[in-house]
């Protein structure tokens, strides 16, 4: 049994269609209803926040695979997020279940050079603040030897069913749409992305070979590219033209006065007018897995998005 908490986001529907391809029995866990197909997936409503559902939810289960995300609100991740590692601890303890956890670099801070496993954390933001103590809050219970779970981070995604993505949303639509695209910070910057297939193929073969348990993996992800190639290469897919505005840290402060996600999005643009590069080259190895190149990743976003 796979169980999925968290179902319904992009990274839990690209690890379940990857299950699904592998006809794995599939459990689905959210506080909304996720419509099933088949026999092999069922869907459990449990809120992550409260001890007693999540155990009831992930009963019989080999895998658990922890893809949820809280709302975009520092003080709201401050809150909650302890709750809620506290309780995938105890459940793995109760079930003996393997825990994988998709995580994500804030906690890394601001680094100069590639962000590698063994990378320190040093976060520079209250949201990296709360990713830096439950990652060491979880991996103390592996080196105790109280659990077995992995960790699996990815970069900032894209290739989405939804439009969470900034990428996808500010970038490959407006393109789509022949529209003038944005890009947050300092587009002569480096900055490398996570194609959200990829976290469902990668996920899926974490799941499969316990020996990649009790550690921390980077995700396949292709290597960093400056935001002007990104503009490029995606116009240049789309047919548009490479037309696009910057917004910049005082932007996103006055629209964050009126919306709230953008708000959240304030401290974390040290991510942007700086140099960005997750290096995935341990699991390359490890696993043989290429990582979609730019041009394919957008190509078949842009299919998708014409056949649906």
């Amino acid at each position: 049994m796979h169980t999925i908490l968290g179902a319904g986001g992009p990274s839990a529907n690209a690890l379940t269609r990857e299950l699904l391809k592998h006809n794995e029995e599939i459990r689905l866990v959210s506080r909304r209803p996720v419509k099933t197909t088949g026999t092999q997936m069922t869907w459990k409503k449990a809120d992550l926040l409260n001890y007693s559902e999540v155990l009831d939810a992930v009963k019989g289960s080999t895998v658990i695979y922890m893809c949820a995300g809280l709302v975009y609100d520092k003080e709201i991740w401050k809150q909650q997020w302890p709750v809620i590692m506290q309780n995938l601890i105890n459940v793995a303890k109760e079930t003996q279940a393997r825990l994988l956890f998709f995580d994500n670099v804030y906690m890394y801070g601001l680094v100069n050079g590639p962000m590698l496993e063994s990378t320190p954390y040093h976060p520079v933001s209250v949201k990296g603040e709360v990713r830096a103590k439950i990652a060491t809050q979880l991996m103390e219970e592996v080196k105790a030897g109280n659990i077995q779970a992995t960790i699996a981070r990815a970069a900032d995604f894209y290739g989405t069913d939804s439009m969470n993505s900034f990428l996808d949303s500010m970038v490959l639509d407006k393109f789509a749409k022949h529209q003038t695209a944005q890009w947050i910070g300092d587009p002569k910057k480096l900055h490398n992305f996570t194609y959200i297939p990829d976290t469902g193929k990668a996920m899926y073969l974490l799941g499969q070979d316990e020996a990649s348990g009790n550690q921390i993996w980077h995700l396949p992800t292709a290597a960093p590219i400056t935001g002007q190639e990104m503009i490029a290469l995606a116009a240049d897919i789309f047919a548009a033209r490479p037309n696009f505005t910057t917004v910049n840290k005082l932007m996103l402060q006055m629209v964050g006065l009126f919306k709230k996600v953008v708000a959240g999005t304030v401290e974390m643009y040290y991510q942007y007018d700086h140099d960005y590069h997750l290096d995935s080259s341990k699991f390359e190895k490890a696993f043989n897995f290429k990582p979609s190149s730019y041009k394919e990743g957008i190509k078949q976003w842009s299919n998708t998005l014409i056949s649906t």
